[in-house]
């Protein structure tokens, strides 16, 4: 199958469910309010790319590669970012709903969320190494044995993080948020 390479290309309103995108790479390319639900985005490049109020829920990563991009205001639910191209993987994401996606054993380092949902979200045996997740709801999120060290969770909520089973050393959390570390021992803190 031929490849496209596309640079410097704005995206506006497609609904790439009724007209796939072309697999290739995408270079510093824009895409605006378009609908990729269920849609198959495997094999397909993205450098430096903009994903601005996209629905992407559900759509399937097989080896997609994400470099540099950055997705706000999108809904992204269910996505497996773990079938994503590891290479080069680097994203950051704000006001976006990823709930119930999957970032199982991705090398993710110094990501920013911000203002995210990440209701049951699997980041078991992920690398997040000084990531931030500011103002962000981590209710149901699962960290399981996953690398937090530096990681920033000063204004996110409703986490649940056992610090047996993760490694935290330098995380930075905040009152009364913190107090979810201890969630594992069944115990009753009173004011």
């Amino acid at each position: 199958m031929k490849q496209t390479y596309t640079t410097d290309k704005s995206f506006t309103q497609i609904d790439f469910q009724k007209t796939s995108l072309l697999k290739g790479e995408y270079e510093n390319c824009s895409f605006i309010n378009c609908d990729f639900s269920n849609s198959d985005l495997s094999d397909t490049a993205f450098a430096e790319c903009k994903f601005t109020g996209c629905n992407l829920s559900l759509a399937k990563l097989t080896k997609t590669a994400f470099r540099e991009c950055k997705f706000k205001e999108c809904k992204m639910l269910g996505l497996q970012f773990n079938d994503c191209n590891p290479f080069g993987l680097s994203i950051s994401l704000s006001n976006c709903n990823l709930s119930h996606a999957s970032f199982f054993k991705t090398k993710i380092k110094n990501t920013i969320f911000k203002n995210c949902q990440l209701l049951e979200t699997d980041f078991s045996e992920c690398d997040l190494t000084g990531s931030v997740f500011e103002n962000c709801d981590l209710a149901g999120a699962t960290f399981d044995n996953t690398n937090l060290e530096k990681a920033d969770f000063t204004t996110a909520f409703n986490y649940s993080i056992n610090p047996d089973n993760n490694r935290i050393k330098k995380a930075k959390f905040a009152l009364p948020g913190v107090l979810a570390l201890l969630n594992k021992h069944d115990i009753v803190i009173v004011n």
